[in-house]
């Protein structure tokens, strides 16, 4: 038996079956932004039914929106305009007999990081995303937090200088101070530029002052990045350390690990573990007939 993970992300609709640890078939489709909300229901139905159902059991759906994680309600899709309040674990319970998690995209990355990923061994992790934003989830002996209303881990929306830190540590820093984008300059970087390398260094000792934080709010084990900026993690990596060395506890930063994701198609694999993760904390109940 295998478990679907799928996402929402982009401008596409990505179905993936994961089978002993792995993937084993993907399945895509585009999603136009003029679709209706229907429209885009029933295209992530027929891509589900690429896959054969009786072997699935259990599906997780990752989206980049605000949740009701309980009763599987996606609320105002970023990519997905007409996606303003649709109840798709509902829908897809109905619709296949199977058991349906639904979360952001965040919490999906974290999870999928502890399932699939090289933080399996840690009980309390913090997968941050920095890419166009700055998200997390966050992960407490071993189960998922998600909050009350699905919005743990937003640490970029916390003041920092004179901003957020989500403008300081995600891929906007780059375009909003040098009006050029993290990929632009991290090209320029790794040819030498003294410019360029002056901007991942500042980026990094921001980056290191966000770690603080979430080191004070939650003391994990293990933050593993993710997310397009962490690509170009050599760049601004020793900035970032020298910025996490002034922690007021010593002993905190000898202990902390900072990870980075290698995982191919970590979106769809996170929001398989989803399902993981609820079975194993025993939170599935059983889809209505």
């Amino acid at each position: 038996m295998g478990v679907l993970g799928i996402d929402l992300g982009g401008t596409n609709i990505r179905v993936g079956l994961a089978e002993k640890n792995k993937l084993t078939k993907v399945e895509s489709c585009e999603v136009p932004k003029s679709s209706s909300q229907g429209e885009v229901v029933d295209s992530l139905i027929s891509l589900i039914e690429r896959f054969d159902t009786k072997k699935i059991e259990g599906i997780g759906v990752g989206v980049p929106s605000v949740v009701d994680v309980e009763k599987g309600i996606v609320y105002e899709v970023q990519n997905i305009p007409s996606w303003k309040e649709v109840h798709i674990k509902k829908i897809l319970e109905k619709k296949f007999k199977i058991p349906v998690s639904v979360n952001n995209d965040a919490n999906c990355f974290a999870v999928g990081e502890k399932y699939f990923g090289k933080v399996k061994k840690y009980k309390n992790i913090i997968g941050l995303i920095t890419g166009t934003g700055l998200g997390a989830g966050v992960i407490i002996n071993n189960q998922l937090y998600s909050g009350n209303n699905c919005g743990a881990g937003e640490f970029g929306m916390i003041p920092f200088k004179d901003n957020i830190f989500e403008y300081y540590c995600s891929g906007q820093f780059f375009q909003n101070e040098f009006g050029k984008s993290g990929e632009e300059l991290s090209i320029k970087a790794k040819n030498g530029n003294r410019a360029a390398l002056k901007a991942f260094s500042q980026y990094g000792a921001n980056l290191g002052e966000a770690i603080k934080m979430i080191m004070f709010a939650v003391d994990p084990e293990v933050i593993v990045l993710g997310g397009s900026v962490s690509k170009s993690f050599k760049l601004y990596e020793n900035a970032m350390w020298k910025s996490i060395k002034s922690f007021a506890y010593t002993k905190s930063v000898s202990r902390i690990k900072i990870e980075v994701s290698k995982i191919k198609h970590i979106a769809i694999l996170g929001a398989a573990a989803l399902y993981l993760d609820a079975k194993e904390n025993n939170l599935l109940k059983k889809p209505k007939s």
